[in-house]
């Protein structure tokens, strides 16, 4: 007998979810944190390479949606899905937050080391160790020019469809192929360093 597996279906689609978000529905806001709060979180993370940043930048960008409600200021819902319109509100607030980068680097730098619970030191360490990692594949990212660049954080590095990046930058499907393409060209010699998986 074969295996069945199970696929989560959301009883309502995004639009009729962001439909109901726009007439200021907190019940549609939580849904949408419930879908997409994750996504928004590892994609700030590829961005700032710092996983308190990423918190931050995810409360953020939430906080940022609610308030367009609340000013009767969210557009409606172009596509399907949500995500690539959370990602584009995500990466305004990952802007903000690399601008104010240095005075939280200086204030950490404030915190001694023997501070940190011995408890904690390996998940310490792993977190590190993952932000410096983050770092160094964000060096190479940065070498793209900024469309390629935005293309390859949203496709590659959330999943999000060409459809969805096309909508969240507001430019051609056309577009968002040609980039990828000319991005995979400029990133191939930097395979030894960086591996496909990690970039993807």
């Amino acid at each position: 007998m074969s295996s069945r597996v199970e696929h989560r279906v959301d009883p309502y689609p995004d639009h009729e979810v962001w439909a109901q978000l726009r007439s200021g529905s907190e019940h549609a806001f939580s849904e949408l944190f419930t879908r997409y709060g994750d996504a928004v979180y590892n994609f700030a993370f590829r961005r700032v390479a710092c996983w308190a940043t990423a918190e931050d930048v995810t409360q953020a960008t939430f906080v940022a949606l609610w308030r367009r409600v609340c000013a009767g200021r969210v557009d409606e819902l172009s596509g399907d899905s949500a995500r690539g319109v959370l990602l584009a509100m995500a990466s305004q607030e990952c802007a903000n937050a690399v601008r104010g980068r240095r005075r939280l680097a200086a204030l950490r730098r404030k915190v001694p080391v023997d501070e940190i619970d011995r408890d904690h030191a390996d998940g310490v360490a792993a977190d590190i160790d993952s932000e410096r990692r983050m770092r160094e594949i964000r060096a190479v990212v940065a070498l793209l020019p900024a469309g390629q660049r935005a293309v390859v954080e949203l496709v590659w590095w959330s999943g999000c469809s060409m459809q969805e990046a096309a909508e969240a930058l507001s430019i051609p499907i056309g577009t968002v192929k040609s980039r990828l393409s000319r991005a995979r060209a400029r990133l191939g010699e930097h395979s030894m360093t960086v591996g496909r998986e990690e970039l993807a």
